[in-house]
């Protein structure tokens, strides 16, 4: 199916169309620094006044014609804009730099034109959604938000746990330069596992600074200039963190979701703190990845519900309840007035021998262990990625057959079990070498075998880690939110791995920087029974 033919069967589930539309191509708008940025202007063909829907995005405008054609024939004003440095408009793309400056001036621009009547809206998913955020606290008294598959905070997506997030920035180096420089061929590359099969070769090169050519046949100066400038620079990732933007003023917004996208405990963070301010965000995650056609098809009739109640003052088809979140296994949406739904009731399991996860104390000091390799590095299957293939719920069978993957599973449960936000993980670990990963996965097993994964997480052990006498680590993070029914009669699974690769880039096993390493040592790991184990949060639903 072709990007058109999807959005126009998305029409049916849409308020009907008001108007016909007016598109005004290419209007070449100059930057403070004298920097053309190409915008498109969709004018609904009625008496307005009519409110103002901006999209600011990287990936060409053609892509998102027919999502601001379906806004502006339902009564908005669309304007439609390529970022510096991509599709036609002028200067050099550096990511998530320039947003905030050629995001105000834009704003001016609008502000400006005799068709905008002070109403404002933003919309759009991901770098979309980042930049909203930039310019949010210098929205007009009437805005409002939509943003989806996004945060404020880029540098835990980039840099979780201080790893990199190596196959996300691949593929997406891919994706922004096809785009700008074979748009059609991109798109058909996109969908044909072509994206995924570039990033698994790339992801081997070393040095990593050089993967941008096996990726796409040339240097690309955002790429190295982040290896270069962005490792540890605070004063870096400080400029273009725009959380500090999340105040008591925020318009209204409406966070949308999966639970299989890579930023969304990001995004329930920055919902979480507007909370905190006294605002009442709305919340819709669905059991889906980054790119998944229902996200994109919701975000459409959603963000239309949301801009009619919030700036035409028209709530037909605003849900009373502001949380709405899918449970997977259970199949059901449920709705509620905040996430989490109230308090939990934790459930605490723990490893043991024989590959035992249970709620029993073990009461044996066993520990078990496996070799990582990053030559042979532990493979990323499914999951919470940035991939048009392959990402979301798969059968782990592959990752599992491995003997750098230790399983832990528990017995069938004679009672459904479900679990909504994150999962707490206590590992206790020792490591020939100081330099290692943990990623720890949380499958549902069925009662054929078949493992898929739920949730994970990853962390980062270096020198500076704090050890106990023997050496070992007692370590604590959290595996990425999700809401799931484990069905009585599946059990829980546990893996316990030093990688997940080209998703992370692999740790060598030394302290060379990431982007310039080029040796490569393995490393024997021990996971200790005593000390390691889960706690869910789990609900009476």
């Amino acid at each position: 199916m072709s990007l058109r033919t999807m959005i126009l069967s998305w029409l049916d589930k849409l308020p009907p169309r008001l108007n016909r539309v007016t598109k005004h191509r290419n209007i070449p708008l100059e930057m403070a620094d004298g920097v053309v940025l190409m915008t498109d202007h969709f004018e609904p063909r009625s008496k307005g006044p009519h409110p103002t829907i901006l999209m600011r995005l990287p990936y060409g405008r053609s892509g998102f014609a027919g999502v601001a054609g379906a806004y502006a024939e339902r009564g908005f004003n669309v304007v439609l804009q390529a970022c510096r440095g991509t599709e036609k408009s002028g200067g050099e793309f550096d990511p998530l730099v320039n947003e905030r400056a050629d995001g105000l001036a834009t704003l001016d621009w609008i502000k400006a034109q005799p068709w905008f009547d002070g109403r404002l809206g933003l919309s759009g998913p991901s770098y979309l959604g980042y930049a909203q955020w930039a310019i949010s606290d210098a929205l007009p008294e009437i805005s409002a938000m939509a943003t989806k598959v996004t945060t404020a905070d880029f540098r835990s997506v980039v840099f979780p746990s201080g790893a990199f997030h190596l196959g996300l920035w691949l593929s997406w180096l891919q994706v922004v330069d096809g785009l700008r420089e074979r748009p059609l061929k991109m798109v058909g590359t996109m969908f044909s596992g072509g994206i995924e099969r570039t990033t698994a070769k790339a992801s081997m090169v070393l040095p990593l600074v050089e993967a941008d050519v096996a990726a796409v046949g040339r240097p690309i100066p955002f790429w190295r200039h982040w290896f270069k400038e962005s490792i540890g620079n605070d004063a870096f990732w400080d400029a273009i963190d725009h959380r500090h933007r999340l105040s008591a003023t925020t318009p209204p917004v409406h966070f949308m979701s999966g639970w299989y996208d890579f930023m969304v405990d990001q995004l329930l963070s920055d919902y979480q703190r507007l909370v905190a301010l006294g605002h009442q965000p709305y919340l819709t995650v669905g059991t889906w990845t980054h790119i998944a056609e229902e996200l994109q098809r919701d975000n459409l009739r959603e963000t239309l519900i949301w801009m009619r109640a919030k700036l035409m003052g028209d709530a037909t088809g605003l849900r009373d309840k502001p949380v709405r979140i899918h449970i997977s296994g259970l199949n059901e949406w449920l709705e509620f007035d905040s996430f989490p739904p109230g308090p939990a009731t934790p459930k605490n399991l723990l490893i043991g021998a024989n590959g035992s996860l249970s709620s029993t104390v073990p009461t044996d000091s066993g520990r078990d262990g496996y070799r990582y390799d990053p030559a042979d590095p532990t493979p990323n299957v499914g999951g919470a990625i940035f991939a048009f293939t392959g990402a979301g719920p798969v059968d782990n069978a592959s990752r599992e057959s491995r003997s750098d993957v230790l399983c832990f599973t528990s017995e069938p449960l004679s009672d459904a079990l479900t679990i909504i936000g994150q999962t707490q993980v206590a590992l206790r670990a020792k490591a020939a070498r100081p330099h290692v990963d943990f990623f720890l996965r949380l499958c549902d097993v069925g009662p054929d075998g078949i493992s898929i994964n739920i949730c994970d997480g990853l962390i980062r052990v270096t020198p500076e880690t704090p050890a106990e006498p023997d050496g070992s680590w007692r370590l604590a993070f959290t595996l990425h939110a999700t809401a799931h029914r484990f069905l009585a009669g599946h059990r829980l699974r546990l893996q316990v791995s030093s990688g997940a690769h080209p998703r992370y880039a692999r740790n060598l096993g030394t302290d060379e920087p990431v982007g310039e390493a080029t040796t490569l040592v393995a490393n024997d790991v021990e996971i200790f029974h005593e000390g390691t184990g889960i706690t869910l949060a789990s609900y009476e639903i």
